[in-house]
């Protein structure tokens, strides 16, 4: 027989209190599982390139150098470029010590047998012995050699030795490029045997430090603030008049609302070409328009001067964004009633009056929801400005994303674009913190 328990007994109200606590576990179990899969997708797709991105940012990648395509973090020869490489430079060395007599004889015969002797304890190091021969036999045979196989560890101080021994040839050779018969063949055999040697390229945090501290990187940053804040503020402003328009009932409004969202359709970069054309200092409409009202002295003004470029950049963000804008806030029209209006304008209210205590303030939500989407999408602009400007001249309106773009594909150099792309995630990330903290703190207390 249980004991009976009375309601405010404490053994009793401890059970209830243990029940209530395993059933908000339960609860909050479900819960967390329910999120679970939008957690991992948002990780994998969100995050996990970030990361990425993170990582690559701490190593010299160049993918203009073979010793630093990947992120090397150990003491490696690459044995295919060395083989493929080392036998004809000692063959070549050996036949210009035929050819030559005295001090440059004597020279090359020092380089060579430094390089052969490099090669000995290359060979005898127990990592890359057995794999130094098997490359080799697939080499004579001309099969081909997995990078597994090829890039192989060895001795940090035979690789560091390696280093030092092909810099000095190719230097000393360079040297005596006049008395070689053919140097242009010896120095080049020796050049692309240092791509051979792959030591660690862990950087650290050296990428940020130069960025931070380089003039382009911040004249990026500030023509991407620029663009943003005066293209978002001209899309709200003209979006609102836009939206509180076609919200009034009058014959023809779908017909307005469709072709109102025809420049928002066009791809961006099909847009951007129109307005280069456009733009035109030859036979651009737009371009003898505005130098026919004043706005620019010269129809070649619009893409070749600094301040013009920047204009006519933001002029054609505007002119294909605002109805994404005003579509956002027409959305936003819609959800306020009627019946606040016309109570308003029974108690004398106006129509400025009725804007500024009813619309604004019951179109906060919409107005956070479509300024956030803008200000993220104009930071991370891209291809308006690439097909526009290219980001010129002379980078007036080259952007962080840009700039980016160019260090990591024009230039090859994946660890610096890397770290510029975790700045444009940084900086994304504080203008969302912005929009949340400031516009949001009203409507979470609202609720």
């Amino acid at each position: 027989m249980k004991p009976n328990l009375m309601p405010n007994d404490p053994k009793t109200i401890k059970m209830d209190t243990k029940r209530k606590t395993k059933k908000k576990m339960s609860e909050s179990k479900l819960g967390y599982l329910l999120v679970a899969p939008a957690l991992i997708l948002i990780l994998v797709i969100a995050i996990w390139p970030v990361i990425q991105s993170f990582y690559f940012s701490m190593f010299d990648l160049r993918l203009s150098k073979p010793s630093k395509s990947e992120a090397f973090t150990s003491y490696k020869v690459d044995l295919h470029t060395y083989l493929d490489n080392y036998p004809f430079l000692i063959s070549s060395l050996e036949d210009e010590t035929e050819k030559t007599t005295g001090k440059t004889k004597q020279e090359l015969e020092e380089i060579k047998a430094h390089l052969e002797k490099v090669d000995s304890e290359l060979k005898a190091d127990s990592k890359v012995k057995d794999r130094y021969d098997q490359v080799d036999e697939k080499l004579m045979v001309m099969k081909p050699v997995s990078e597994d196989l090829a890039k192989t560890k060895a001795d940090k101080d035979i690789v560091l030795e390696l280093e030092k021994v092909t810099n000095d040839s190719t230097e000393r050779l360079k040297e005596m490029k006049d008395e070689l018969k053919d140097s242009n063949s010896v120095i080049g055999l020796s050049e692309s045997l240092e791509d051979a040697v792959i030591t660690p390229n862990f950087i650290g945090f050296q990428h940020y430090k130069e960025n931070l501290s380089d003039n382009r990187m911040w004249k990026a940053l500030q023509n991407t603030t620029v663009f943003t804040i005066i293209s978002v503020f001209a899309e709200l402003v003209i979006g609102l008049a836009i939206a509180i328009l076609i919200n009034k009932a009058f014959i023809g409004r779908g017909l307005v609302r469709a072709t109102i969202l025809i420049p928002w359709a066009i791809p961006t970069a099909v847009s951007a070409f129109m307005w280069k054309y456009l733009y035109d200092g030859q036979n651009g409409i737009v371009a003898k328009v505005f130098e026919k009202i004043g706005i620019v002295d010269h129809m070649t003004t619009l893409l070749t001067n600094s301040n013009g470029a920047m204009f006519s950049v933001i002029f054609a963000d505007v002119w294909k964004t605002t109805p994404y804008m005003a579509l956002l806030l027409l959305a936003g029209l819609q959800t306020i009633p009627t019946s606040l209006y016309e109570a308003a304008s029974i108690d004398g209210a106006g129509k400025w009056k009725q804007f500024i205590t009813i619309t604004l303030p019951l179109l906060k939500s919409s107005i956070l929801v479509a300024l956030l989407f803008r200000t993220l999408d104009a930071f991370r602009v891209f291809d308006l400005v690439y097909v526009l400007t290219g980001g010129g001249p002379a980078n007036s309106t080259e952007t962080i994303s840009i700039l980016a773009y160019k260090v990591m594909f024009n230039q090859t150099n994946f660890g610096e674009g890397s770290a510029l792309s975790v700045i444009v995630f940084v900086c994304v990330a504080i203008i969302s913190m912005i929009f949340i903290k400031v516009l949001g703190r009203d409507l979470l207390n609202d609720k």
